[in-house]
């Protein structure tokens, strides 16, 4: 016999995430099982520390409010209506609520039996995704103390989004300053005014009540297949009724309602409701932006910024988007690329905002270089500044006064950096000093003494400078530099044997019974030194031998190694090794820099498990075998 209303909850349940992305007969067993719940105006679901119950809800129809106790009184936090669902603690954690669920009016509600269901999340991704991103009520507990801020799936911990407490149930991110337009304006002139105003919508409203809204995509499916003239006025293709929320709406109740309604926008009035004045709009955009999840969404965040502040911030969710990178184990040629890409917009922004705020053309141009990690594309953690300047030659005698610009801007640049997160070069090798801050013939003058007159000072500023990345200005400048560079090298071999000899400083990590040769004494005393006895020999091998072989624009260690094996086929087994272990160390103090949040440079090695340990001992065997090769290559022996 058909049981009708299992068919009446499936039918109702297909049409709401995570639902819909059930096949029909997963879709029948769920609802067959599930259970119906008619809820009275005020009376309470569940309480806060009651005990879990076996199901997680789904409102059919009604609403149910969730409530904090806080400050002496019960705070709404949250308000769900159809297709909402929430009550989802069980399913994550075996701890009591954390709220209570009551019945704002008269409710139908649907329980979802946890037994049955969670077996789903697992089996089908999309479930799974969405129910680890919803931002329905229960899905993350601030106030347990080892759960704080984390969501739990199966028998993983997911780190969430954002690190501010109850994120998704914030107020949502809302724009005041609306554009509007009345209900007879021409297709044509609301177009003008938003290409004017550069919006992606317009509201549609009568004595400031909406009655619609026009997007972007209105016009296309609307004006762009010829269905109607630009002459059509804005009522004809707008889309209506509005979707309308009070303003205290929160990123929960805001994402679900867009995903329930299928739109992209939803209008914020006075009461909630569309009888009442306009008095902002919220996008999926906007939420998108302070959820920070996306790369491109921190990449078009950092080109709007207005203020350090606001890069900061930006800075921090991507260290949230690196952590979830390295706990999804993505590849580091993918995690390198990206980060650097942010990294760089970031400095790019910073420089671009200081050029405005000194309210002076540059003099003359110039090229703003990276150095150090972030010219090798490698600072995945915020590490400190390591950057130039290179200016044109000025005219005659102006050469001071070109400098006191330039060191005018840097000094801000530097500052700005700082409180984002870059913080100052102990060694002071930024473009705010004198020193780092040259014309081009004043840095040919530089390197060419370092070149010509090679010592251990001329050769540790050569390793820091010849990573450089141009991040901001005129590239020609930094080119001719680097051809200049090349030319000096290929006249004076014994450069090379120098920077031989210092890139044998650190020897392979490893001593007798192959045990790691840790730090003897100091703060970071039996400590490994991760810097400088694995990834810093790579860094310097590498250099070495692209520079041999007159390669330039070509700074990252990985790609430098895997140029070589091309270059090289006998020897091309060892840079593959190489390129390799160079990535497989930088994930690996990326990692221990995330959990111990620092720069994951030195590592207690009795937290290692012993497959830790293996993988560290393999990457080193390609250390030794490459500084064998300079050896022999480079002819180091006495050189310094």
């Amino acid at each position: 016999m058909k049981n009708s209303i299992a068919h009446r909850i499936a039918d109702f349940l297909k049409d709401f995430p995570p639902f819909n992305f059930l096949n029909a007969e997963e879709l029948l067993n769920i609802s067959q099982e599930s259970e119906v719940l008619y809820v009275d105006k005020g009376n309470i679901l569940f309480r806060e520390g009651e005990q879990m119950h076996d199901f997680f809800y789904i409102v059919h129809k009604g609403a149910i409010q969730l409530q904090k106790f806080k400050n002496e009184q019960y705070e709404t936090l949250d308000t769900c209506d159809e297709g909402d669902i929430f009550g989802l603690r069980p399913l994550f954690a075996e701890e009591n609520y954390i709220m209570n669920a009551i019945a704002e009016e008269e409710s139908i509600v649907y329980g979802i039996p946890i037994n049955q269901f969670k077996p789903l999340t697992e089996s089908n991704k999309k479930v799974g995704n969405f129910l680890i991103q919803s931002f329905a009520t229960n899905t993350r507990n601030p106030y347990a103390r080892e759960d704080k801020g984390k969501l739990f799936f199966g028998n993983q911990v997911v780190e969430p989004i954002s690190n501010s407490p109850l994120f998704e149930l914030q107020p949502a991110p809302i724009i005041k300053k609306i554009v509007t337009t009345s209900p007879e304006t021409t297709i044509k002139s609301a177009a003008q005014l938003m290409s004017r105003r550069k919006v992606g919508s317009i509201l549609v409203t009568k004595t400031d009540i909406p009655v619609g809204i026009l997007t972007d995509e209105d016009f296309r499916n609307s004006i762009a297949t010829g269905d109607y003239s630009i002459d059509t006025t804005v009522d004809k293709i707008m889309s209506s009724p509005v979707v309308c929320y009070p303003k205290n709406v929160t990123i929960a109740q805001a994402q679900i309602t867009m995903m329930k309604h299928n739109i992209n926008h939803i209008c914020i009035t006075e009461d909630g409701t569309p009888n009442t004045r306009v008095v902002g709009i919220l996008s999926e955009h906007d939420i998108m932006v302070s959820q920070g999840n996306s790369p491109s969404v921190l990449m078009k965040a950092i080109q709007r910024s207005r203020s350090t502040k606001e890069l900061k911030k930006i800075r921090n969710k991507i260290n949230l988007l690196l952590g979830g990178y390295i706990q999804n184990n993505i590849p580091l040629t993918h995690i390198s690329k990206l980060i650097f890409e942010l990294n760089d917009a970031t400095i790019k922004r910073v420089i671009s905002r200081c050029v405005i705020k000194l309210q002076q053309e540059p003099p003359v141009s110039f090229a703003w270089l990276s150095m150090g990690s972030q010219g090798r594309k490698e600072q995945l953690l915020q590490t400190d500044q390591d950057n130039a300047i290179i200016f044109a030659d000025p005219p005659e005698g102006k050469l001071e006064e070109t400098r006191a610009y330039f060191l005018q801007l840097a000094t801000k640049v530097n500052k700005r950096l700082m409180i984002v997160g870059y913080e100052y070069c102990p060694a002071d090798m930024m473009a705010k000093n004198p020193r780092w801050c040259l014309s081009l013939s004043e840095w040919k003058a530089q390197v060419s003494k370092w070149i010509k007159e090679p010592g251990p000072d001329e050769i540790l500023l050569s390793n820091i400078f010849f990573d450089y990345d141009i991040t901001f200005g005129d590239s020609r400048l930094s080119n001719i530099l680097s051809d200049y560079i090349l030319k000096l090298i290929d006249n004076h071999p014994k450069f090379l044997s120098v920077m031989g000899s210092n890139a044998l400083r650190n020897p392979s990590p490893l001593g007798f019974f192959r045990q790691f040769l840790v730090e003897q004494d100091g703060e970071k005393k039996d400590f490994f030194d991760l810097k400088k006895r694995g990834l810093q020999p790579l860094t310097e091998s590498a250099r070495l031998l692209i520079l041999s072989y007159k390669i330039k624009n070509l700074s990252n260690t990985a790609e430098r190694f895997d140029r070589l094996a091309q270059l090289e086929p006998k020897n091309k087994e060892l840079f593959e090794g190489c390129s390799y272990a160079s990535k497989a160390l930088l994930k690996f103090r990326t990692r221990q820099g995330l959990q111990n949040r620092d720069s994951g440079r030195f590592i207690d090695l009795s937290k290692l498990n012993k497959e830790d340990k293996m993988k560290l001992k393999r990457a080193f065997k390609s250390i030794k075998a490459v500084q064998d090769l300079i050896k022999v290559r480079f002819e180091t022996v006495n050189v310094i």
